[in-house]
């Protein structure tokens, strides 16, 4: 169901993505545009360093995380965006061929008191890969509006 308004939520509801798998060239190109840095970028150079291989940036498992969870359509009808997201912990590396899903849970909601046309909706996102391993870990806050105003 993708007409849900806010007052169709309710703390605790989870919603789980499809999967993406990241490719070498994904990576690469990516970085390429966001994130230079040679241990994104440059496979051999990679090998040498710190983590074993190439990694995907930070940024780009968040939006691929971001891409997974819109892909649901969850907040289509409602989402009036998002003022921001808090604390991004990524607890380990994408590597080449995972395939990242996204765990949303919904941990709070409340009526915008000085909007009541909307309500505010706390997520925790967690992104794993194919092993079930977590690969990121963010708070999320997004606007929802309201089917009828309070």
């Amino acid at each position: 169901m993708t007409d849900r308004f806010f007052e169709d939520f309710k703390v605790g509801d989870r919603f789980v993505s499809g999967g993406m798998t990241i490719t070498e060239a994904a990576i690469i190109d990516f970085a390429r545009q966001w994130d230079p840095q040679p241990f994104h970028t440059d496979p051999a150079f990679a090998a040498t360093w710190t983590f074993g291989g190439l990694i995907a940036s930070g940024l780009h498992t968040m939006a691929a995380t971001l891409r997974l969870w819109l892909d649901l359509g969850i907040f289509r009808a409602c989402s009036l965006g998002s003022p921001g997201i808090g604390e991004v912990q990524f607890p380990r590396p994408v590597r080449p061929g995972d395939t990242l899903r996204v765990v949303s849970d919904i941990v709070q909601l409340r009526a915008s008191a000085s909007r009541p046309d909307r309500g505010i909706a706390k997520l925790r996102q967690v992104t794993i890969n194919q092993l079930g391993e977590q690969v990121m870990e963010q708070e999320t806050t997004v606007f929802l509006k309201r089917r009828t105003a309070a």
